[in-house]
């Protein structure tokens, strides 16, 4: 399994689903399990999630910092 790849996946999945999103917050280790199909042992999953989470900061940071441009005429 192509972890980097999965995290992808899984944070543009999460990022286009508001309501997966709250889930996601609310139980992510249930909801990476749904999203990748697979029952992984405890230590993968919580990898996967921090994964996820840093993935989705930043293109949250990325999308506000590009908003940020248009302010500016760029």
């Amino acid at each position: 399994m192509d972890i980097k790849e999965k995290i992808e996946q899984a944070a543009r999945k999460l990022l286009s689903d508001k309501d997966l999103l709250a889930k996601f917050e609310k139980n992510p280790a249930s909801v990476i399990e749904e999203l990748i199909g697979v029952d992984l042992p405890d230590d993968q999953v919580n990898q996967l999630i921090e994964g996820i989470k840093a993935k989705i900061t930043v293109d949250k940071i990325g999308s506000a910092l590009g908003g940020l441009g248009s302010l500016f005429g760029k």
